[in-house]
């Protein structure tokens, strides 16, 4: 696939524009951001051009109703921008790894190649790994913080399960889009989900879950239908290791009450 003769390694415009596209958004208070509490802001790099594929895939857009900003990515890390690579992992096209040491999730793809996007992962202590599938995607999706989560910000309990959740926008921590990862049938009610934090992307400061730039898991949201395998490990590059179960620390979701958001399980 030929690349952008701007940005060795990135995507094409046609590739990178597939699909809808979002600004940054207003810092939302969440169970995957650090509700109640400040999130550390990135160190500042300095200034670049930013690439013009880039500007366009990362500006501003409407998107359900919302009218976002664009994020700032002349102040990232462009190694987190998404953009096609040689793939790491060995899994079959269509799989998504998570790799939790480099902070990139990776959409596998036929030729060698895979879809990468940088992603923010759970800060020490909540780190967790895993085998699952993608079971349920929604769009804006709604928000129940778990009863641990509570106990320790007990400003969310008007967002519990008893309260019936918060309801989808631009202050949901889920962002976005979210993909919904079940094991054996089973919620893990762990998520890969958007997130207006772009200062995030790259580092370990959320309670265990994955999270992208919301224009980034709006693409992904495109190009993934259910039942999607995932593998979420520490490091790729050789044999993938990842436990048979998801550790249960401290998920971000409890679920949603009845089958409304989440459905049956397959």
């Amino acid at each position: 696939m030929p690349k952008s003769s701007n940005a060795p390694g990135a995507l094409t415009r046609r590739d990178l524009l597939t699909g809808a596209v979002l600004g940054g958004m207003a810092l939302a208070a969440s169970g995957c951001t650090s509700v109640g509490s400040r999130t550390p802001m990135q160190e500042e790099l300095p200034p670049r051009e930013p690439m013009p594929d880039y500007v366009a895939m990362y500006g501003p857009v409407e998107d359900g109703g919302y009218l976002l900003p664009a994020v700032p990515i002349e102040r990232m890390d462009q190694q987190y921008l998404r953009q096609i690579v040689d793939d790491p992992t060995g899994e079959r096209p269509g799989t998504i790894v998570v790799d939790t040491v480099g902070h990139f999730l990776y959409l596998v793809r036929e030729n060698g190649k895979a879809l990468r996007y940088g992603v923010g992962l759970g800060r020490a202590g909540f780190e967790w790994s895993g085998s699952a599938v993608v079971q349920y995607k929604r769009e804006w999706p709604k928000w129940t913080p778990p009863d641990d989560m509570i106990a320790r910000q007990p400003d969310l309990e008007k967002y519990s399960v008893r309260n019936g959740g918060m309801p989808g926008g631009p202050n949901n921590p889920l962002g976005a889009r979210a993909l919904y990862l079940f094991q054996n049938g089973e919620d893990t009610l762990y998520r890969i989900h958007g997130s207006p934090e772009w200062w995030s992307i790259g580092k370990s400061v959320s309670s265990g879950c994955v999270r992208l730039i919301n224009q980034d898991i709006i693409d992904l949201y495109g190009r993934v239908p259910n039942r999607t395998p995932v593998i979420v490990t520490a490091g790729v590059g050789g044999q993938l290791v990842a436990a048979t179960s998801f550790h249960k620390t401290i998920p971000m979701d409890a679920g949603v009450p009845g089958t409304e958001l989440l459905g049956p399980a397959w």
